[in-house]
């Protein structure tokens, strides 16, 4: 079996996985901010080749079609699959439609609904061939997945990302990437509530940080206000939030209200496990199966829940400079996997 790369095109990160003989052996997540540009899938593949080296074979999901850099998600898929082959050019290509399979890149358009934001059922249909049965959470940057596998098949409702967020499976909430402001509209503060600034001043980033909760390298981007990463920079941009200086309150005030917005994050992707979970086709000692930077989130949901968690990573035979990563970039490592068993791979 030769080397095959999976690759997770978003529209702030590309993730990367590269597998051998099905062994994941490294992965990696490179921030491609696509809302700068195009240009910034040739840099982030340029630098995610430099960690992962070449394959024969790439395999390629995405969810960096919803970009505004392109009209409709149907020309997203096209301009995707087309970029990804031509940076990954001349290596072999192909693009995971889901249900529909693998298909050469110029096939994308025809299949654009089942390539659009499919990387969830990558990793649920990899998941499936380990576990009979578990909820799948990966909590990323950005958003949380909530897939049901039962009879070892990913059993979701919803196929789009309108369907899904419909049924709890998508929740547009992350580790880092997520405003303060898309939260809670009033938050307690020296023993009152108070509403909060309609203003980017401050992300979920800045939360895990001050609660010492981050992951290292768990956030890529730069602060809101361009200024340090530390947690008195965060409680600063936190405190903004609520009309206010950092000065005006000790660092346990600051922690108790970046623990409320953790709390209540926790809570909006607990609602959307029981919506799930109230579909019935879960037995009770379904594990929760956790994966991306967010996982940890994942493990408190299962305690929370009375549910065993397992890590991705426990599915997946991996190198041990590569595991922690492979579970970060889930959809990759899975789609490398994948793409093993396909004719030819």
């Amino acid at each position: 079996m030769s080397a095959i790369i999976g690759w997770d095109v978003g529209g702030a990160h590309l993730k990367g996985a590269r597998a051998e003989d099905g062994v994941v052996t490294a992965a990696a997540q490179i921030p491609c901010p696509l809302w700068l540009g195009l240009g910034e899938l040739d840099r982030a593949f340029g630098e995610a080749r430099a960690a992962l080296g070449r394959a024969p074979l790439n395999a390629v999901t995405m969810t960096g079609e919803l970009s505004d850099a392109f009209a409709t998600r149907a020309d997203g898929v096209e301009g995707l699959a087309e970029i990804a082959a031509r940076l990954l050019a001349p290596d072999r290509a192909l693009i995971y439609a889901g249900a529909a399979g693998f298909v050469a890149p110029e096939a994308a358009r025809a299949h654009a609904a089942d390539i659009g934001s499919a990387n969830w059922r990558a990793s649920a249909e990899f998941a499936g061939l380990r576990l009979d049965e578990a909820l799948f959470v990966d909590i990323g940057s950005s958003t949380a997945d909530l897939i049901p596998i039962a009879s070892g098949a990913p059993v979701a409702l919803g196929a789009t990302d309108a369907g899904r967020l419909e049924h709890g499976e998508l929740v547009y909430t992350g580790l880092s990437r997520t405003f303060l402001m898309a939260g809670p509209r009033r938050v307690p503060f020296a023993g009152r509530l108070t509403g909060l600034m309609n203003e980017w001043f401050a992300d979920m980033a800045d939360v895990g940080r001050i609660l010492g909760r981050l992951p290292p390298d768990a956030d890529s981007m730069d602060a809101p206000d361009g200024r340090e990463k530390t947690p008195q920079a965060s409680a600063a941009r936190l405190a903004r939030m609520i009309g206010r200086d950092s000065e005006e309150a000790d660092a346990a005030a600051w922690r108790g209200l970046a623990a409320y917005f953790a709390e209540t994050q926790l809570r909006e992707i607990m609602d959307a496990a029981f919506l799930v979970l109230s579909r019935g086709a879960l037995g009770e000692d379904a594990p929760i199966l956790g994966a991306g930077v967010g996982r940890d989130i994942a493990a408190e949901l299962a305690r929370r829940l009375g549910r065993p968690f397992m890590p991705f990573d426990a599915l997946i035979e991996a190198t041990p400079e590569a595991r922690e990563k492979a579970a970060d970039c889930a959809p990759a490592a899975a789609l490398a996997l994948l793409a093993a068993r396909q004719p030819g791979a």
